[in-house]
């Protein structure tokens, strides 16, 4: 899968976790975007890594898919906690 598929999985992985985990984020749509995008290529490396899945089998593999909105979802919870604690302090 090019680097074209996995910014456009990574964007749609983004709305699919802001879906998942409604609120407001500090940083509005463009920080989301950008944690879509680092969270696809943080769930392809832990599912790599765990479970010697290749999420670059496809852009329409359900393993991509999963580990691209786990790893946005994972992403998305610590940018809040972070970005919460520095934006109240």
């Amino acid at each position: 899968m090019g680097i074209i598929a996995w910014i456009i999985l990574g964007l749609l992985a983004g709305a699919i976790a802001k879906f998942l985990l409604p609120g407001r984020d500090p940083g509005g749509i463009l920080a989301t975007m950008i944690i879509g995008v680092l969270g696809a290529l943080l769930g392809g490396f832990l599912a790599q890594a765990l479970f010697d899945v290749d999420p670059m089998d496809g852009f329409f593999e359900v393993s991509s898919w999963l580990s691209a909105i786990i790893g946005s979802l994972i992403l998305l919870v610590i940018y809040r906690a972070v970005a919460g604690k520095r934006h109240h302090a």
